[in-house]
This record gives C-alpha cells, sequence and structure tokens, in this order.
C-alpha cells in the first residue's frame, strides 16, 4: 500500500516527454505567437508618409492580423491546456504509419528553389514551365510527351493573365519581345 508521501513530487523524464506529446499543439501557438509578434513589430515600425489619406493607413491590415495572430495564440493556447485535442486525420488515402516521402519533399523544394534562381535571368515563362513540370515529374508524372507541352502552356497562360490583364509586371526574359 502506498501513502501520499511515497509518491514524487518531481516529474520524471519520461512523464515531462507524455505531457508534451499530449499537449503537441502548443509548438503551433509558440508558431502563431512568433508570427504575431513579427507581424506587429513589422508593422509598427513601418515608415508612413505624413500625406497619407484616409484614416485606414498602410498599417491597419498588418495590425489587425498581427493582433488576430496574437489572440488566436492565445486561445489555442488556452484550449490545448484544458484538455482540447485536434481531430486525428481521416482522409481515406492516408497512412498516417508510413513514413514521410522525403524524396518528393526534396525534389519539390529544389524545384522551387531552381525556378526562384532561374526567373531573372530566364523570365517566367520558362522559369515557370520548368517550375510546372519540375513539380509535376517530383510529383509522380512521367508522360515526357505531354508533361512540357502543359507545363509550357500553363505558365504563359499565367505570364499573359498576371503581366497582361491584372497588369502584375513579371520577368519576361528572353522572350520579353515575343511576348
Amino acid at each position: 500500500m502506498t501513502t501520499q508521501t511515497d509518491i514524487p513530487t518531481a516529474q520524471t523524464g519520461g512523464e515531462r516527454r507524455s505531457w508534451l506529446r499530449e499537449h503537441s499543439e502548443l509548438g503551433v501557438c509558440v508558431l502563431l505567437l512568433a508570427l504575431g509578434v513579427l507581424v506587429l513589430t513589422d508593422a509598427l515600425t513601418m515608415d508612413v508618409d505624413i500625406a497619407q489619406r484616409g484614416p485606414v493607413g498602410p498599417k491597419t491590415v498588418p495590425v489587425v492580423v498581427g493582433a488576430g495572430l496574437l489572440v488566436i495564440a492565445a486561445l489555442l493556447a488556452l484550449d490545448v491546456l484544458r484538455g482540447g485535442r485536434g481531430q486525428a486525420e481521416g482522409g481515406e488515402d492516408v497512412d498516417l504509419s508510413e513514413p514521410a516521402d522525403w524524396r518528393t519533399v526534396l525534389l519539390l523544394a529544389g524545384v522551387f528553389l531552381g525556378a526562384a534562381v532561374l526567373i531573372e535571368p530566364l523570365g517566367f515563362p520558362v522559369a515557370g514551365a520548368l517550375l510546372f513540370w519540375g513539380a509535376a515529374f517530383a510529383l509522380g508524372s512521367r508522360r515526357i510527351d505531354r508533361d512540357p507541352l502543359i507545363a509550357a502552356g500553363l505558365s504563359l497562360v499565367t505570364y499573359i493573365v498576371f503581366n497582361n490583364l491584372l497588369g502584375v509586371p513579371l520577368p519576361g526574359g528572353p522572350l520579353m519581345g515575343v511576348l
């Protein structure tokens, strides 16, 4: 028979790890808190022209978003500490016991970084086509007869929509005179 004095008062390492595992959602709270502080810091240190028009200036939306992130972080932390838990993944095609596919993740990261490096010298149409084709390849498509054509068409349509219709200038690269 154990008495109250036989139970140790300090948590052991296993109990601490178990508590952290049960409250792992607190990591999301820390991330939201850091992001909120970053957004608020940037918004409040923003240099605003004195001749701003109207009561709503360029600081308004970032301040609201930053404050919202802080409020959500606090509410989520409160819910987690009160015993709230996130819903487990319910997707039919997701097997949570399988490890992550790091090859695909690294291929996608390489494709995105490559497109970011190549967008200035080659322009968006070429870098975008390489991005779309590389992403399709990384995600498992091996149709080399059709994927490059679809990627080139999608990249050109994206360039035309953003550059010509929406007025968002994208680098054209060597194709600038043609498009």
